[in-house]
């Protein structure tokens, strides 16, 4: 849809398909796809056309977001046996696990500038990314790998499920809950 409004185009052929990041080209779209009954990472012309799938591990794959140089997909995987933050590169080659840790990793989201990769954490015992969830939002150095801990938030699901770095890498966007009387 154009940014100044006008008429929705639909460009997945296929569903469901749950949009994640844009290349830094402006020409592709990524994003999670389930498709017999396994969800895995796609790319797809922003034009529409055929999508391309680029993972095939047995589990769900999602979260995919580009590196601001567009030579790698950032996303999640649980082919490790728990959810963990991975990455590719832009075709879907050189699939690498970037981080190993005892929690479920969700989301990762790199800052423009490179730097840093932000991404959610629930505990090793959650399954899937449900809401109304004590959670962690982490900060990794992408120089060294290190994280710590940007905030302990009641949240989950829809708390950074997409893109939510400011343009000059300072801030972020994300989302904690506050569940109301009588709920």
């Amino acid at each position: 849809m154009p940014i100044a409004g006008g008429t929705p185009r639909q460009v997945t052929q296929y569903s469901p398909s749950y949009w994640h990041g844009w290349s830094p080209d402006g020409k592709t779209l990524a994003y999670a796809g389930q498709r017999d009954g396994e969800f895995d990472i796609y790319t797809i012309p922003v034009a529409g056309g055929q999508e391309t799938r680029l993972t095939t591990a047995k589990g769900l794959d999602d979260g995919p977001e580009y590196s601001p140089d567009g030579a790698y997909i950032y996303f999640n995987s649980e082919r490790s046996g728990w959810m963990q933050i991975w990455r590719m590169k832009a075709d879907g080659s050189g699939q690498e696990q970037v981080l190993s840790d005892e929690t479920n990793d969700w989301f990762p989201h790199i800052s423009p500038d490179g730097k840093w990769m932000v991404f959610l954490s629930y505990d090793k015992s959650v399954s899937g990314h449900p809401g109304e969830k004590d959670v962690v939002l982490n900060l990794m150095s992408m120089s060294d790998k290190k994280v710590q801990v940007l905030a302990k938030l009641f949240g989950g699901q829809g708390t950074i499920n997409v893109p939510s770095w400011s343009p000059d890498s300072k801030k972020l966007a994300f989302v904690s809950y506050e569940l109301l009387a009588g709920r």
